[in-house]
């Protein structure tokens, strides 16, 4: 499979303290990519330059380069990027309003005005984010008064709305349940036929799972990456192999 997503050599710091350190890694068209390491390792940082959030953050220097479908992010028009490159955070976010309007609102943002239209998006998108069942007589309700793990399943179909290429993933399963943790697996894997997805997780079973590729990263640095079958059986460096076996992190 070809590259959607290739990072380049990628460093970034904020302030004086580096936090990713020259990692050069690529997403897989429809696969999907498993980072995994310990907290601080620099996981995060790389999805937020990807999608560009990290240009909220005034301390931040990012030094060389994200490409997305071969076109330097930094070159695309920033909506644009964000339309494509979709976010779900570790705690959900939810706008203050309805769980219909959730999901509607970027559609609604690019001009999708048919009722009948949005009505099929919103029921896609909630089924897709194993939420649709629990919801559907309730789609008037304000988002925020669902529970943490529905509204953190409202942000993931939300992230979905907007038709993304790419689809990351940070640790989005920290606030739901094991049950319905694997019915969004379930999920990711049929949606990698359309979309390229990016996961952090902290849940190694969970990339031996679902990840096609898994690269481990060790204090802002990439230590290994490769297809998740043979890394997680044949690690070559001692360190990956350590994490992976729980001795650490």
């Amino acid at each position: 499979m070809d590259d959607l997503v290739r990072i380049e050599n990628l460093s970034i710091r904020y302030g004086e303290k580096a936090v990713v350190r020259n990692v050069t890694l690529a997403a897989p068209r429809n696969g999907i990519l498993g980072i995994v390491g310990p907290a601080g390792s620099g996981k995060s940082s790389l999805l937020t330059a990807l999608n560009r959030t990290i240009d909220f953050v005034p301390s931040a220097r990012v030094e060389g380069r994200v490409t997305l479908d071969g076109a330097d992010v930094r070159s695309l028009d920033i909506s644009d990027v964000r339309r494509r490159v979709a976010m779900v955070l570790p705690l959900p976010v939810g706008l203050p309003m309805s769980v219909y309007e959730n999901v509607a609102f970027a559609p609604r943002m690019v001009g999708v005005k048919r009722r009948a239209e949005l009505d099929e998006i919103v029921e896609r998108c909630l089924t897709q984010a194993a939420l649709w069942e629990e919801v559907k007589d309730r789609l008037n309700m304000l988002g925020t008064r669902l529970s943490g793990g529905q509204q953190q399943r409202l942000t993931l179909a939300r992230a979905l709305s907007t038709d993304p290429d790419v689809l990351c993933l940070d640790e989005f399963s920290i606030a739901i349940d094991p049950v319905t943790t694997m019915r969004i697996e379930a999920v990711l894997m049929e949606l990698k036929a359309h979309m390229t997805i990016i996961l952090v997780t902290n849940l190694l079973m969970q990339a031996r799972r679902i990840a096609d590729v898994t690269a481990f990263m060790l204090n802002g640095e990439l230590v290994e990456v490769g297809r998740t079958g043979e890394l997680f059986v044949f690690a070559r460096d001692p360190r990956t192999s350590d994490y992976l076996a729980g001795k650490f992190g």
